[in-house]
């Protein structure tokens, strides 16, 4: 039924859990993954009493960090997909919402399913940070399955 899923990773545990069962869901349903990250957009400017700032080289260097973080989430869930004789890919890509960045990471990929992780936030957690799942439920128009 699924031919090619994405699967957002942040690192996190829950992230860590929901590679290996879409691992396993993957090659029940013969299917290819697609790893996907966010990076968080550089803010180029912080505040100061005198006004707006930027560090020279602060860009670059948050950007490295960025792609080394990237690199090092992407790598395990590579790692966890290679043991399991899957095909597979992984991107990331700077973007203001993860949100955004899954929903288009998925439509740029042709992919027919998400399978992403909740991180059960409850209460006024849910409310203050939201939820990255919910928003690409919210609004995207491919299937996604939720693993908690």
């Amino acid at each position: 039924m699924f031919q090619h899923i994405l699967v957002p990773v942040d690192g996190s545990e829950v992230s860590h859990a929901v590679v290996n069962r879409a691992c396993s869901f993957a090659r029940e349903a013969g299917a290819w993954l697609t790893f996907y990250h966010a990076k968080p957009t550089y803010l180029p400017y912080g505040l100061a009493a005198e006004g707006g700032f930027d560090f020279a080289g602060a860009n670059e260097a948050y950007r490295a960090a960025m792609d080394k973080k990237a690199e090092t989430i992407l790598d395990s869930a590579k790692q966890a997909a290679s043991q399991a004789g899957l095909t597979f890919d992984a991107i990331s890509t700077e973007c203001d919402e993860p949100y955004e960045g899954i929903i288009a990471a998925a439509q740029d990929g042709a992919c027919d399913l998400i399978f992403m992780a909740s991180h059960g936030r409850h209460g006024v957690r849910a409310l203050l940070l939201g939820s990255e799942t919910q928003k690409v439920l919210t609004h995207c128009t491919i299937p996604v399955l939720v693993y908690r």
